[in-house]
């Protein structure tokens, strides 16, 4: 296991100890626990240990992964992107799961948002361990499972929003400067992929 999967491995035991520890000295071994993981997980982020520490004990509860749901758009043959205010790059429209929302509705809502197109969602392409070494992501201080939900176009108009300051459909051989912490080149050529061969089923993992 790389060091930065181990040290997050470490943040989770020590989250789900204070979850269900009920011994003092139980409790303060976790605590501990938990600002050694915030100290090698500052060797792999760019935040310092006293930060991390803090994101940590917001964490309460047994851990599991964050949701991210993304829209997978085609026109002909090039697919819907869109540019991220934070990094400049771009990536497939959709963010954060939200707690009273479907994994269809999130993808509709935040395309609409993120682009203005309106799309209709209809199958799931993929689910993806962000934290798999195989997607290429750089490292992350969440655990993630990325949904994406192939979307149909149905309307609307480019727009940028408070996220986003670009949208663009891309073929695979003309795509701009991705956010690789979003999607990565790879998993855009597998949705395609996907596309291309609806009898393959959902891709996973």
């Amino acid at each position: 296991m790389p060091a930065f999967e181990r040290a997050r491995r470490i943040a989770a035991i020590a989250q789900t100890g204070l979850a269900y520890a009920r011994d003092p000295y139980d409790l303060e071994r976790y605590r501990e626990l938990q600002a050694l993981a915030a100290e090698l997980l500052e060797q792999h982020l760019e935040q310092p240990a006293a930060r991390l520490l803090e994101v940590l004990r917001l964490e309460q509860g047994y851990p599991t992964p964050k949701v991210d749901v993304r829209a997978a758009v085609w026109q002909q043959d090039r697919i819907l992107l869109t540019r991220e205010r934070l990094d400049g790059r771009w990536s497939l429209p959709g963010g954060w799961a939200d707690a009273d929302a479907t994994p269809g509705e999130m993808a509709a809502r935040e395309t609409l948002e993120e682009t203005g197109y309106v799309v209709r969602p209809r199958r799931v392409l993929a689910v993806w361990d962000k934290a798999a070494a195989r997607h290429g992501h750089p490292p992350d201080f969440w655990a993630v499972y990325k949904i994406v939900l192939a979307c149909d176009l149905e309307g609307g108009a480019p727009r940028e929003s408070t996220e986003t300051d670009g949208v663009g459909f891309f073929g695979l051989e003309e795509l701009p400067a991705l956010s690789e912490s979003r999607v990565t080149e790879a998993q855009l050529r597998r949705l395609f992929e996907l596309r291309q061969h609806p009898e393959w089923g959902t891709d996973f993992d």
